[in-house]
């Protein structure tokens, strides 16, 4: 006995559903072009529902048509009548869906998302009546339209002008919120990075600027301070330096056999004469006038660290110390240099 099974219908191909999803969208981005377009041109000599012309030439950009849906929705709700743009393309991200099948937003219920904007679009219009009331935009009626018109007259005269205000920018917060899934928390933690961010940009800018001053002021002070430095170099005596004479002893025998006949029987001796050796020669290790000029001018600069101005005027190099003759400074006294004579010692790396 057979059993006659009843079949469903089979579900559309894949690639089908994603063609037509694709079209839906383009429809969609399509509709949001042609309102912002017709909203943006309309113009009061049109055609509408608003008012009758005797030519009937729409210079709407969006045509006969796009002249009578712009008059309602201007008429209706005023500028904010652009809402009704951001709606279609929150509709277009709401339903797209990457190549893979995951989700870019949190998907909430379309009748949430609905009474979001619904509270977003009269309170937009209120807001608009009562604070842009004498905005001068060409409108079919005011702004705020006949909506914000009455919600606005309403609630002004049952909370007053300010509380009005107030009720209504909540109004807006939430509908924005339940129409977009904006958390507002989030909106105010992003807001305060970002005035952090901005706050210490302002701040290490203004810290290089002014390490940019500090550093420009501190080497014209090296300039200068180099500068004089140098002309006092240039402006110094040179350096006196006397060298002792080297005195060398030579012996009797030198004296003796300095002259001597060259043919002369040689002693019978193993010795051989002291003529036949080189004259000597000064010994030890010579200071060169180089570094004599260099540890003056090193003397110098240390007794002007420890606050005594002096000039080394002559340097007697001798076989194991080396003495300068300094000169101080008009009111500088002999014993501020002995006082000093240890930490100069220190200074140069000399043990006293």
């Amino acid at each position: 006995m057979g059993v006659a099974e009843k079949t469903s219908g089979a579900p559309l191909p894949a690639k089908l559903a994603g063609l037509l999803r694709e079209a839906k969208w383009l429809i969609l981005v399509a509709v949001a072009g042609y309102l912002l377009l017709i909203f943006a041109t309309f113009h009061r000599g049109d055609p509408g529902w608003s008012r009758s012309v005797t030519d009937g030439v729409a210079r709407n950009a969006g045509g006969v048509v796009g002249a009578w849906v712009s008059d309602v929705a201007l008429y209706l709700f005023g500028l904010s009548a652009y809402w009704w743009v951001a709606l279609c393309v929150y509709v277009i991200v709401w339903g797209y869906r990457r190549l893979d099948g995951t989700r870019l937003i949190d998907r909430r219920p379309l009748v949430v998302a609905l009474a979001g904007f619904a509270v977003l679009l009269v309170s937009s219009a209120a807001l608009e009546r009562l604070r842009l009331h004498s905005l001068s935009v060409e409108l079919p009626l005011a702004p705020g339209g006949l909506i914000g018109n009455g919600v606005g007259e309403l609630t002004a005269a049952a909370l007053g002008f300010t509380g009005a205000t107030l009720v209504l920018l909540t109004l807006a917060a939430i509908g924005l919120s339940l129409f977009t899934g904006i958390s507002w928390l989030a909106v105010a933690e992003v807001v305060g990075a970002m005035l952090e961010a901005g706050y210490g940009f302002v701040i290490r800018v203004r810290d290089r600027r002014r390490d940019r001053k500090l550093g420009v002021r501190a080497r014209e002070e090296r300039d200068f301070i180099v500068g004089a430095e140098k002309r006092r170099e240039d402006e110094h005596p040179p350096l006196r330096i006397e060298l002792p004479l080297a005195q060398i002893r030579q012996s009797e025998r030198v004296h003796k056999e300095k002259q001597v006949p060259l043919f002369e029987d040689l002693p019978d001796t193993p010795l051989p004469p002291l003529k036949l050796l080189d004259e000597a020669r000064p010994g030890g290790e010579q200071v060169t006038p180089e570094t004599l000029e260099f540890t003056s001018r090193l003397i110098e600069k240390k007794l002007s660290d420890f606050g005594v101005a002096v000039k080394v005027i002559a340097a007697y190099p001798g076989p194991v110390i080396t003495r300068y003759e300094v000169e101080p400074a008009v009111g500088v006294k002999g014993s501020q240099i002995v006082n000093l004579v240890k930490d100069l010692a220190r200074a140069l790396s000399v043990v006293s």
